[in-house]
């Protein structure tokens, strides 16, 4: 009983010394504490708009499939829907919007577009992934730049090539819910 209190008490001991940010050597657990960040964090800007066009993809002067294009324009209509930051989702030619005092537009324009192999998926974890970039412009109703992340979207495992259009709207739709109230 006296050896498992003794080993009770080096064990504290040993924990007292480690939370106070000693060191003790040949330990990999006791390091000492990090040091705070001397910068204040910047708040990310946000903005409030109760409507959103949305314009269909510019291929600019990539080669991607009309597949692609359309898919991406159809999933990013349903993901922005779905982070319900605005009371209207106007699709491109909806002449509703036009009345719509607080429109943010979202354009996107390909920068990089690779096909894949959903074969070469289905037998291996590292060939075959499509991968698609695009630039995202998202300008308030006088053509002010509200952001203009580059955003990429891909499928690397199981799936269909048309995955990393749905995969690019989802990362669209997190940077809705960041920068819009």
């Amino acid at each position: 009983m006296k050896n498992l209190t003794r080993a009770a008490l080096a064990l504290a001991v040993c924990f007292a010394v480690a939370g106070s940010g000693l060191l003790l050597a040949g330990h990999a657990w006791a390091q000492a504490p990090a040091k705070a960040s001397q910068e204040p964090a910047k708040p990310k800007p946000q903005y409030k708009a109760s409507s959103i066009l949305i314009e269909p993809v510019d291929p600019g002067d990539v080669p991607m499939p009309a597949t692609f294009q359309v898919a991406i324009y159809e999933y990013l209509i349903d993901q922005v829907t779905k982070t319900k930051k605005f009371q209207h989702v106007y699709r491109s030619g909806d002449k509703a919007a036009a009345g719509a005092s607080d429109l943010i537009t979202l354009r996107t324009r390909a920068e990089k577009f690779k096909m894949g192999s959903e074969k070469k998926r289905e037998v291996t974890t590292v060939a075959g992934a499509t991968k698609i970039k695009l630039k995202l412009l998202i300008t308030d109703h006088d053509g002010k730049v509200l952001a203009d992340p580059d955003v990429e979207g891909a499928v690397h495992f199981m799936g269909g090539n048309l995955n990393a259009t749905y995969d690019f709207a989802k990362h669209v739709a997190d940077i809705i819910r960041d920068l819009f109230i």
